[in-house]
């Protein structure tokens, strides 16, 4: 887990995190193969787009409570949650805000220049399908949740960020390598990568990634999963 600044950041594995303000709002991301019930239910729940490793309802209803959980998400998400009982639903596009209890919700872009499903000779995630990563102002801190993606040219457009959360894997999401391009363009300071160890990539990756970036340029820190959620 990492503190900064009084916030709370935990990787639960794959693009799951669980982030935790120092007046104790609760912001899950993206829940997947969580273990248990979450024994703190979000006030927030941000998911990125509908592949089953990002809209698991099975594990959102984990962490949700109906009579607090405002889920922020696309509208193809939100059409697939609606077995889950929650507070409210916000559908969000690509530069859409949201402000809630204090926190801001940016939605960002997230899609594939290069990972090409050989199946359809398409993107995995393509541009014009509006999937979505986020940047959340907690407590004055700046979090950049990725999504899945590849380090697009928007990237560019994503300023002041102290905490990025970075795919490493390649495949579906950016390489390694890409990934420094990625903290190259934002510039945070301080990235953790995810998105390996589940369904590919492995902490090799994460690895790689740390041994490419400067320390001048950003601190990387390798967090390891918490079962403690």
């Amino acid at each position: 887990m990492l503190e900064y600044k009084g916030v709370r950041i935990a990787w639960l594995g794959h693009d799951t995190f669980k982030i935790s303000s120092s007046g104790k709002a609760i912001i899950y991301i993206d829940p997947y193969r969580l273990k248990r019930e979450a024994r703190d239910k979000a006030d927030l729940l941000l998911i990125s787009h509908e592949h089953f490793d990002h809209l698991s309802v099975e594990d959102a209803k984990k962490v949700v409570a109906a009579d607090k959980t405002v889920v922020i998400t696309t509208k193809r998400c939100a059409d697939g949650m609606k077995g889950a009982k929650v507070k409210d639903m916000r559908i969000v596009e690509p530069w859409d805000k949201v402000d809630l209890q204090g926190i801001t919700v940016e939605a960002v872009p997230a899609y594939n220049i290069s990972k090409i499903n050989p199946d359809t000779k398409k993107p995995f995630h393509p541009k014009d399908a509006g999937m979505i990563g986020f940047v959340l102002t907690v407590d004055g801190v700046r979090i950049y949740h990725a999504g899945d993606t590849d380090a697009v040219e928007e990237l560019r457009n994503i300023s002041n960020i102290d905490v990025a959360l970075l795919p490493v894997s390649g495949t579906y999401v950016m390489t390694a390598d890409e990934a420094v391009e990625a903290v190259r363009m934002i510039k945070p300071k301080i990235a953790i990568p995810m998105h390996y160890g589940t369904i590919v990539g492995s902490e090799k990756d994460a690895e790689r990634f740390k041994s490419m970036v400067r320390k001048e340029e950003c601190d990387i820190r390798i967090l390891k999963p918490v079962d403690d959620y």
